[in-house]
């Protein structure tokens, strides 16, 4: 029998993770205390589904009022993104901001802070916008566009307490930097979580398929931020979920349209 006290410290732990991740009223502290966002990650992928069920409801309800699988698969990225409060694409712009225009780690820092977005960034998020929207509507059945939803939300969190032990905080200031350094233990059940979600709804074989590219996406992703700051930052873990949950939504496209 599970443990009382064991069980409401995850379910704090939870509501820790979807407070920071969404915008949904779950009454989460507004600043967790040094290193409890850390512990919490590993419900990561947990949150995700959550969010991947808000955007199928609203293709589910696009699609009941008959409209093209286009639009409604905008209105459902849209729903997704009201969801987070978009925290994960301005992660993206920011870090094709920074890594495109920056000539050095300070000054790419310097450019992801601003909150001004440029032509890298603009580019970024037109691209993710695409995809992300093309992939669902080529799949346009509203019950394969939720399983389609839940792996990608899912498996695009699902790597990045992991992500967080590969690389140090680029900043000693930055929010990763203050979340600390999460548990071997929060990375390895974020992760199970993730590839058992994406094979449950996306099947053995493309299931295998997409959490393998998830894991290329974020060895590039590693590789590409030791490379440019030498760390990583809340920023670049938005960029490695915009990444994964593309590569997600991709594959299923292949399999499911």
């Amino acid at each position: 029998m599970l443990d009382a006290q064991w069980i409401e410290q995850r379910i704090a732990e939870l509501k820790t993770a979807a407070g920071f991740l969404t915008r949904l009223p779950l009454l989460a502290p507004a600043a967790p205390a040094a290193g409890e966002l850390s512990r919490a990650l590993w419900s990561a992928p947990v949150v995700g589904l959550g969010i991947g069920v808000v955007g199928a409801a609203v293709y589910a309800i696009a699609f009941a009022l008959h409209l093209p699988a286009l639009p409604a698969a905008a209105l459902a990225v849209a729903a997704t993104m009201v969801a987070t409060g978009a925290l994960h694409e301005d992660g993206l712009a920011d870090v094709a901001d920074g890594f495109g225009g920056g000539a050095t780690p300070e000054r790419k820092l310097e450019i992801m802070r601003d909150s001004r977005i440029g032509t890298y960034g603009v580019s970024a998020l037109t691209l993710s916008l695409l995809l992300r929207i093309g992939a669902l509507a080529s799949i346009a059945h509203p019950g394969l566009v939720a399983a389609a939803l839940v792996a990608a939300h899912a498996g695009g969190r699902a790597g990045l307490p992991a992500f967080m032990r590969l690389l140090p905080p680029a900043r000693a200031d930055g929010m990763s930097a203050q979340a600390g350094t999460p548990p071997q233990e929060a990375a390895m059940v974020a992760a199970g979580i993730g590839i058992v979600i994406v094979l449950f709804a996306l099947g053995l074989a493309a299931g295998i398929v997409a959490a393998v590219l998830a894991v290329g996406a974020l060895a590039f992703m590693a590789w590409l931020c030791g490379r440019q700051i030498q760390g990583q930052t809340g920023d670049t873990l938005g960029a490695l979920e915009q990444a994964t949950e593309i590569v997600v939504l991709l594959v299923a496209a292949a399999v499911l349209s």
